[in-house]
């Protein structure tokens, strides 16, 4: 791997550019490299390479955040391929998997934004389009005439049970993550934690059990 620093101010222009591009592409081929021998490209192109090219601080902060959008958009690609093959969305999903885990499988919609950390629009639009399948279905807030709430249908949890199965098939889009799932949750969640996320499911359940709302 090429490991040299680069600090030549003379570069300039578009010779410089394409210079500099030839290599970022000779260090991206490298890194795949590593990766393909089973070397972490973050511990290779970043954390061994962070002080001799002048960067200051620790790279700790950095390889974390790049650690994390990595997996999530891994994460992402295999989640959404299974969820095309069985019709829905990744926001239906989450959004049919948090009703169905409420006490009575229904909430406000007010509910589904802060727990799912969706914005009001997005998550009506995904209601929207759950309850013209038959996924989901509104009904009035019976002490509360301002409010909606949003109910799972048994079609809706019948989906949602699909999917979850086939999330943990050894044959699916995750099989990478095989055996792993505990072991990747139960790492992020100090850090999830220390962050704040600490939104409960049922919210004031604990204090108040006569509310009916989920």
């Amino acid at each position: 791997m090429r490991t040299e620093a680069r600090h030549d101010t003379g570069r300039d222009g578009t010779a410089g550019m394409a210079a500099d591009m030839a290599d970022l592409e000779a260090d991206a081929e490298d890194l795949a490299g590593d990766a393909a021998n089973g070397v972490d490209p973050l511990v290779m192109g970043v954390r061994d390479r962070w002080e001799e090219q002048g960067l200051r601080g620790g790279p700790w902060p950095f390889m974390a955040i790049c650690a994390v959008g990595r997996l999530n958009q891994l994460l992402k690609k295999a989640l959404d391929i299974e969820l095309k093959r069985l019709d829905l969305t990744r926001t239906g999903y989450f959004l049919l998997t948090t009703l169905a885990l409420t006490v009575h499988g229904r909430a406000r919609l007010s509910t589904l934004g802060r727990i799912l950390m969706m914005h009001p629009t997005t998550v009506k639009l995904t209601v929207d389009q759950l309850e013209a399948v038959g996924l989901v279905a509104r009904s009035p807030h019976p002490n509360d005439r301002r409010a909606t709430l949003v109910e799972i249908t048994a079609a809706g949890r019948d989906r949602a049970n699909e999917v979850s199965l086939a999330l943990e098939s050894p044959h699916g889009e995750l099989a990478a993550f095989d055996g792993r799932h505990r072991e990747i949750f139960e790492a992020l969640q100090p850090a999830r934690l220390a962050a704040g996320d600490v939104e409960l499911l049922n919210p004031g359940a604990g204090r108040d059990r006569g509310r009916r709302d989920g």
